[in-house]
């Protein structure tokens, strides 16, 4: 119970770590700033909402996705792992924002943004999408049919809650924007960036020991 519980709270960090929701705040800010409020807190929640289904597929039918294209747990994670240890080196050194999204054309006309950029890819973007996937493999190799579904719905749980701490930071996006300041958004930048680093080198380390046990 122990590990399960330490499972959670791994692929929650990791998560709303890779998620970044105060990355999100500008963003969200810019596309909003000529709605109403109760128009603003419908985006906010579409948005996580759409984002939490998002990951939830990937996390049901990851496997799936690897088995057809015929892509090795190891390799999986060691790509993922290279993947989210490059997005966290640009968040450290402010090379550029991963949760924003180039504006597409003709954006300025429209009033939802709920589906695209900000569920996708500001949220729910290459980056997590790969860390989803990669909590797949490892719900796959528990030896126990009890072991993976209680995994699973920890897991489950942990994408629910990243999704509401979404949603929570998006629906405070004006306090929260106007208390942290432009140097307390990047301090919190730079430290979100050094831990995605390090879970990169952890799902690196992951799927080389994968690929040893396999070989």
């Amino acid at each position: 119970m122990q590990l399960h519980w330490q499972f959670f709270f791994g692929a929650l960090i990791s998560l709303v770590t890779m998620t970044n929701p105060l990355s999100k705040i500008p963003m969200f800010i810019s596309l909003t700033q000529n709605m109403s409020e109760p128009r603003r807190q419908h985006q906010a929640i579409r948005a996580s909402w759409i984002a939490f289904l998002i990951m939830t597929v990937c996390l049901i039918a990851g496997n799936v996705i690897l088995s057809v294209f015929g892509i090795s747990y190891g390799a999986l994670r060691v790509a993922g792992g290279i993947v989210i240890g490059l997005l966290g080196y640009r968040m450290l050194y402010h090379l550029q924002d991963p949760g924003m999204a180039p504006k597409a054309a003709g954006t300025r006309n429209r009033n939802d943004y709920a589906f695209f950029p900000l569920a996708m890819p500001a949220i729910a973007g290459p980056g997590t999408i790969a860390v989803v996937i990669g909590l797949s493999t490892e719900i796959v190799e528990k030896p126990t049919l009890t072991g993976k579904a209680v995994t699973f719905a920890l897991t489950l749980a942990a994408i629910a809650v990243s999704s509401l701490v979404m949603w929570m930071t998006l629906r405070s996006s004006t306090m929260i924007s106007e208390r942290l300041g432009r140097s307390g958004q990047e301090v919190m930048a730079r430290l979100m960036g050094f831990v995605l680093i390090c879970v990169g080198i952890q799902f690196i380390g992951s799927g080389v020991r994968t690929f040893i046990a396999g070989s």
